[in-house]
């Protein structure tokens, strides 16, 4: 590991060992976009529903929905309109694996 990239990770607050450790890994910066209406980690107690726990293919298809148009909604659609599929997945698996 060069100095560059220890320095990087000990900025970021991670230490090597969990920056190889994909599962200790910190969530991508965007899932943090959803936190706003969905609740953090995605768990809300509102009218905009909890997406912590869902099922991933559930969520990646209910995205995609959104983002193709065929899914009415009042924001969504425009929002997922901003994500890649890739981003979609991370997105989908990433709440999937919440409590």
């Amino acid at each position: 590991m060069t100095k560059i990239s220890a320095l990087a990770l000990l900025l970021l607050g991670a230490t090597p060992a969990l920056a190889a450790d994909k599962a200790a890994a910190p969530p991508p910066y965007f899932v943090a976009n959803c936190f706003n209406c969905h609740g953090t980690e995605g768990r809300t107690h509102s009218a905009i529903p909890a997406i912590a726990g869902r099922d991933r293919a559930y969520l990646e298809e209910t995205l995609k929905s959104y983002k193709a148009g065929s899914k009415p909604a009042t924001i969504m659609h425009q929002l997922a309109k901003g994500y890649t599929d890739d981003e979609i997945a991370v997105l989908a698996d990433y709440f999937s694996r919440q409590k």
